[in-house]
């Protein structure tokens, strides 16, 4: 069975073409949204992964985002919004996260937001990524009708 996304993308023909996402997105009625926490570069261990690397790290938070989703029963083309944050003042370093973002995330490119902050909760932490997604779940199949009483 397929599922299609709920999530509608926007693009805007008046603000600037220069931007790798969408400048909105939109959920319809009766969707479920699913508010994700900061997706870290921790491995199974708790232990914080390719400690100096910006894209090392972005490359495990995108894999720990897919397995929230996964465990929420979403996907990446679910997400409706992003959030990552990079902790450093360099420009080239936020770049380097954003760009494993942005080809995780493909056509499907969410609004989204780059922050560069000055620290991020795990020792050796550069990256977060947080999210928010929206299903359109199955309706739950409906079972046979009662038998008449008699």
């Amino acid at each position: 069975m397929t599922r299609t996304s709920a999530v509608s993308l926007i693009r805007s023909r008046t603000l600037s073409g220069v931007a790798e996402y969408a400048y909105a997105a939109t959920a319809p009625a009766g969707s479920r949204l699913i508010f994700l926490a900061g997706s870290c570069p921790l491995d199974e261990r708790g232990e914080t992964v390719a400690v100096g690397d910006y894209a090392g790290q972005a490359a495990q938070a995108i894999a720990n985002l897919r397995t929230a989703l996964a465990d929420a029963g979403a996907s990446v083309e679910d997400v409706i919004s992003t959030r990552v944050l990079v902790a450093s003042a360099r420009q080239e370093d936020l770049v380097a996260a954003w760009q494993v973002v942005r080809d995780a995330f493909g056509d499907h490119d969410v609004p989204s937001t780059l922050m560069g902050v000055t620290v991020l909760g795990y020792a050796d932490q550069l990256v977060e990524i947080e999210a928010v997604a929206t299903v359109l779940d199955e309706p739950e199949p409906e079972g046979p009708a009662c038998p008449p009483s008699a």
